[in-house]
């Protein structure tokens, strides 16, 4: 979108410059409409399961600008002369079972026949102009929690080559399929200050497209951080995807980890996610709060895995 010329417009409250996960556009003082589309390929072999996948990790990104999503469109893109429609009406299904879920009204969608399966929502929810949370607003002396764990990349890679287990199988399904919206309600009950959802840039990516917008620097705890069952198993296996090659490739050069950390945790953090948890900036006494509510509220893997500090902004160092 760079080569763009696109026209400045002062209602876009929240646009592509800070690489933010949905555009917030003000429609009066006191709302404002939140936008994003999300789809993929699929991650699972049951076409149910993929469907709810797939519209959870569309949805996490209204919830991660503090959003409630309203509407929901499908998309889709399916082999018509090739699969059964039975497979789609399964994909489709799943989806809308998550949007019942959120409260979300499906009103439609658009269908291509195309060699490759792809399945996802563009979805639209509202938000107070003045409550929106975006990525570019995280604070030194924040603390930052994590609310999923991480290692969706390695396991599906596992699952590919027929190596993963069916416990880690069940345990990745799991975490893909919870929505974010508690997550979201308790991060604004709680005065949080930036946000954004881990997806296919992996937690190093995306978390320095939040220090980056910020213009402050994360040191991350690598001993907090939450991993899936199986997923270091996997890792140190070489099971990792290529877009975390990729991810490595493109975000080291502003990453500094301390000597000794193993390189499995270190490669499992530009391991791309899918439907992976909230990133969330906010005070450090609110951030132990949130993390004590979740956890008792069933989400065990909930941590608070590092701070936000004023120095290298637009870097990350590990220790």
């Amino acid at each position: 979108m760079k080569a763009l010329n696109i026209p400045k417009d002062p209602r876009v409250l929240i646009g592509p410059d800070t690489s933010d996960d949905a555009g917030v556009y003000q429609l009066s003082e006191e709302m404002a409409l939140v936008q994003t589309a999300d789809f993929f390929t699929p991650i699972v072999d049951d076409p149910f399961t993929f469907g709810q996948v797939a519209a959870v990790n569309a949805l996490s990104d209204v919830y991660a600008m503090a959003a409630k999503p309203l509407t929901a469109l499908n998309l889709v893109a399916f082999p018509v002369k090739t699969l059964s429609s039975s497979i789609l009406t399964e994909i489709l299904r799943g989806g809308l079972s998550k949007m019942v879920e959120a409260g979300v009204a499906l009103i439609g969608g658009h269908t291509v026949d195309d060699p490759e399966i792809k399945y996802g929502l563009a979805v639209t929810g509202i938000v107070h102009p003045d409550q929106v949370l975006s990525n570019a607003r995280a604070k030194p002396g924040d603390c930052l929690v994590l609310t999923k764990p991480l290692g969706t990349g390695v396991i599906s890679t596992a699952l590919k080559g027929e190596m993963a287990s069916r416990d880690a199988v069940d345990k990745m399904v799991q975490c893909m399929a919870t929505l974010n919206w508690r997550a979201s309600e308790l991060m604004q009950e709680l005065g949080a200050h930036a946000c954004t959802d881990i997806t296919g840039f992996g937690f190093i990516g995306h978390s320095l497209e939040m220090a980056l917008a910020s213009q402050v620097g994360f040191v991350v705890q690598s001993r907090r951080i939450p991993f899936l069952p199986k997923a270091i198993e996997y890792g140190n296996m070489g099971l990792f995807p290529a877009g975390a090659y990729s991810n490595r490739e493109y975000f080291s050069c502003k990453v500094e980890a301390e000597p000794g950390i193993a390189s499995v945790f270190l490669d499992l953090l530009y391991d791309p996610q899918t439907s992976g948890g909230l990133l969330v900036s906010l005070p450090c006494h609110e951030a132990e709060q949130m993390v004590k509510i979740l956890r008792q509220e069933g989400h065990a893997d909930t941590a608070m895995i590092g701070e936000v500090t004023e120095a290298f902004p637009g870097k990350i160092k590990i220790i």
